[in-house]
């Protein structure tokens, strides 16, 4: 179909054909359709070639900040690869908690799925609820707990189960300098377990700032020498299967309790500005599972393979994930 109509000085008879013709050529109403004829992608519904509706792209560039822990190190350039195989271009930034939370609240082209809720990333919804969309009909993970994490060996050998039994505990405050290892300053886990030393009145306990990379080297060289270590944890995570370690209880739930969820935020205009991405990175948390995070996570952080490698071959040996994830959308 054309995209613009000439007028031009013609006959009588000759404009009236013309008129005909080009009313059976918009489907016979006497509306011109052809406004946005040249653009490649829309926000409306249409059909393929089964009758089926199909959701188009809308805008092809789409950023997914992501904070560098494991399983958002792994699930997030699975989901980036899939929303790539309909036509997005996708950029994955490594940030910490704070600017992700920042980042999807400013940027319309803005998705991310790494919010941990309702405990760790609680202050950053409270602040940015007003601009981002909580994605709660599924969760990437149901369970995600969090605590004060030891070695298994520390459990008799310092009589300690909960991060309470860490008051006063001289033997293993000398041991350890009453230092706690931690990960990056921001990080949601940080700022709970500053929390944590104030409600259980750990006074002589510091918590060091360091970067998970760091604190998994500690923890390993500990571990392998069978040293006592208190680091921040986590699940899920690669640590615990490579190593028999164990959370301490918080009875006050400082850490959320049995977990907090893992759920798919993005920008409050994210869906209007791109339609179908909106409906892969959904149809995406409702396939997803732990069990995928604990198939992804050894090659990344065991065999130190390249992450975006690793989810290209997740994507090429699981087809029937990707038409799942892909299902209802235009694809290019």
């Amino acid at each position: 179909m054309l995209d613009k109509f000439r007028s031009a000085k013609l006959p009588v008879l000759t404009v009236a054909l013309s008129s005909a013709l080009l009313l059976a050529a918009c489907g016979g109403d006497g509306n011109n359709n052809n406004e946005n004829a040249d653009a490649p992608n829309n926000n409306n519904n249409n059909n393929n070639n089964n009758g089926e509706e199909t959701v188009e792209l809308g805008g092809e560039d789409i950023t997914i900040p992501y904070v560098a822990w494991a399983g958002s190190t792994s699930r997030s350039p699975v989901l980036a690869k899939a929303l790539e195989e309909v036509g997005y271009n996708v950029s994955l930034d490594q940030v910490e908690g704070g600017p992700m939370w920042t980042s999807v609240a400013d940027d319309e082209d803005t998705l991310s799925a790494t919010a941990w809720l309702p405990a760790t990333h609680g202050e950053y919804l409270d602040e940015y609820e007003d601009d981002v969309e909580v994605y709660d009909e599924a969760n990437l993970v149901d369970t995600a707990p969090l605590s004060l994490t030891v070695p298994e060996y520390m459990i008799d050998e310092y009589d300690i189960e909960s991060i309470e039994d860490l008051k006063d505990n001289e033997e293993l405050g000398e041991d350890l300098d009453w230092t706690i290892t931690g990960i990056d300053p921001g990080a949601g886990i940080m700022e709970n377990t500053e929390k944590a030393i104030e409600n259980y009145e750990l006074d002589d306990w510091n918590l060091q700032e360091s970067s998970e990379a760091a604190m998994i080297a500690d923890l390993q060289e500990k571990y392998e020498n069978e040293e006592p270590i208190i680091v921040t944890g986590w699940e899920p995570h690669w640590i615990f299967a490579d190593m028999d370690l164990e959370m301490l209880e918080d009875p006050d739930e400082i850490y959320g309790g049995e977990g907090d969820q893992i759920q798919m935020i993005f920008n409050k205009d994210f869906e209007e500005a791109h339609p179908a991405a909106y409906k892969i990175a959904t149809q995406f948390v409702e396939d997803w599972s732990e069990d995928d995070e604990d198939e992804l996570m050894p090659p990344i952080f065991v065999d130190d393979e390249d992450p975006e490698d690793v989810a290209q071959q997740f994507i090429d040996d699981n087809p029937d994930r990707l038409e799942t994830w892909t299902e209802g959308v235009d694809v290019e």
